[in-house]
């Protein structure tokens, strides 16, 4: 099957897959607010160059850093690893984002470099703290840079709870068209999650057992080695429920369990993904302690390091409550999962890092071999390797090679990397290409946003409200969270998977 170029296959350079990708024609113009912080070093430059390297952006673009920080241009461009013909397109201005005078020079920048290359598509890019998001947002309004042809860019968290979302949602509307606001959850932008669409929408023999029917439970794992490192300050604010669970873990959680699509565009695929997330049963907050468990690490060895526990961090209060793990179990009640229960499950300092889904079948009703109960036999289980050695997995059963009927559990594997022998783009690769090109389809929309904090807000508000009863069990770091995660799934006979 041909790509969207007319291509039987990725291109094997060192653009990969994004050399499938036509070049842009219209000129655009990007800025970046927050420009000296770390997220414009790690992930948003290298991901321009990687575009520029593969020969998609235009001839005409600018980008240009506007933060707190006072620098010239030319100590902007030293900050980062790039092509010296992508940093030709750079420039920086100081800005406050308090002071609507410092935005009237903004202004006067960016409509000259419009006019210079003639770019009518302009982003904003809000690589900032949330606490500055709206005073950012309400000077652009001021001073008329939120135009028709405008598009803005938000990093999560999208509030810290429902009230703080929809007085952030207001702010944003009054602005910005929806079609207009990019709210950016970069696991949509991995190959991996994009990957469980295709499987599940291009293959009928998986779609048809796709249900209440043939699936006993489904499992969600994201798990980081490290702790929260240089994010302490943020992390206190917020917790991992916040940090993980709003917005990565719902996300894909919807893709796994949607309803198809009639189409895979914005409006359509979105949708999909809201009426599923209505559908997941709300906690009952009187019983919180059987469907949610709450952690925190301790010190421990990780990857054969000793680690200091989350209060010993830097910038943690010494008796922080702040949890640094969550396991949970959820309903989902529709037609198609009715009676399915979902554990989800991230944390910080654990074994390894991974993401990974697993969708484990119904054992078998009877066994026919000798001394060979169904009990058993492991079930049949699709894994969705999302992180980070890409891959697809199928277990089942095999005929070991020996005298007699003797079932084996093997795994039957797809990787991205043995098959098409090209480099996965990175997650802000693919979605700084959308919002170039306007195209909102693999992000979170406003309804998408407040219906994960209808779900989350009560757990939180509990939480907040009897910090003795819901304190975070204390886990070893390099372990896989507190054993009352092990109870959470072991009480219905199952068991965690090790990734």
């Amino acid at each position: 099957m041909r790509c969207r170029l007319g291509l039987e296959e990725c291109p094997k350079n060192d653009a990969g897959i994004l050399r499938c990708f036509p070049k842009i024609e219209h000129p655009f113009g990007m800025v970046i607010f927050g420009a000296s912080g770390d997220l414009t070093k790690r992930k948003l430059v290298p991901a321009l160059n990687r575009l520029f390297e593969a020969e998609i952006l235009p001839e005409r673009f600018f980008v240009l850093g506007a933060a707190r920080t006072k620098m010239n241009d030319e100590e902007f461009k030293s900050r980062f690893n790039a092509q010296p013909d992508l940093l030709k397109h750079f420039s920086y201005t100081s800005v406050d984002y308090q002071n609507p005078d410092t935005f009237k020079s903004l202004k006067r920048i960016v409509d000259d470099l419009m006019k210079k290359l003639g770019v009518r598509n302009l982003i904003f890019y809000l690589s900032v703290p949330p606490d500055v998001y709206v005073p950012i947002i309400e000077n652009l309004s001021r001073t008329g840079l939120n135009t028709e042809t405008s598009r803005i860019v938000i990093e999560k968290p999208f509030g810290k709870d429902l009230k703080s979302a929809r007085k952030l949602e207001e702010v944003l509307q009054k602005s910005f068209k929806e079609n207009q606001i990019f709210r950016i959850d970069h696991y949509l932008g991995k190959e991996t999650v994009q990957n469980i669409l295709v499987f599940r929408f291009a293959n009928f023999i998986f779609e048809e057992i796709w249900n209440n029917k043939f699936v006993d439970h489904v499992q969600i794992t994201i798990a980081e080695d490290i702790g929260v490192e240089h994010r302490a300050g943020y992390f206190e604010s917020t917790g991992l429920l916040r940090d993980i669970f709003q917005n990565h873990m719902l996300q894909i959680l919807a893709l796994i369990t949607m309803e198809p699509p009639s189409s895979f565009n914005g409006e359509s695929f979105r949708s999909e993904r809201v009426k599923l997330l209505r559908s997941v049963r709300p906690f009952p907050v009187e019983d919180l302690e059987n469907w949610i468990v709450r952690g925190q690490y301790g010190r421990g060895t990780v990857n054969g390091r000793a680690v200091p526990a989350y209060r010993e961090e830097p910038r943690v209060s010494k008796s922080s409550n702040v949890e640094t793990f969550v396991a949970m179990k959820l309903f989902i009640d529709n037609w198609r999962w009715s009676g399915v229960p979902f554990y989800l499950r991230a944390g910080k300092r654990l074994p390894k890092k991974v993401t990974e889904v697993a969708v484990v079948f119904k054992r078998i009703p009877h066994s026919i071999f000798p001394n060979v109960p169904s009990r058993d036999l492991e079930p049949n289980t699709i894994v969705f390797t999302i992180q980070p050695n890409e891959a697809i997995s199928l277990e089942f059963q095999v005929k070991r090679p020996c005298p007699g009927m003797v079932p084996q559990l093997l795994s039957m594997d797809f990787r991205y990397e043995d098959y098409f022998g090209v480099k996965l783009p990175d997650a802000y690769e693919r979605l700084l290409l959308d919002v170039i090109l306007g195209d909102t389809t693999l992000f979170m929309r406003r309804d998408d946003l407040e219906v994960s904090w209808e779900l989350l807000d009560p757990v939180l508000k509990a939480w907040e409200s009897d910090p003795e009863r819901f304190a975070p069990y204390i886990y070893p770091s390099g372990t896989w969270g507190p054993k009352e995660a092990d109870l959470l799934i072991e009480r219905d006979g199952r068991k965690w998977r090790k990734p």
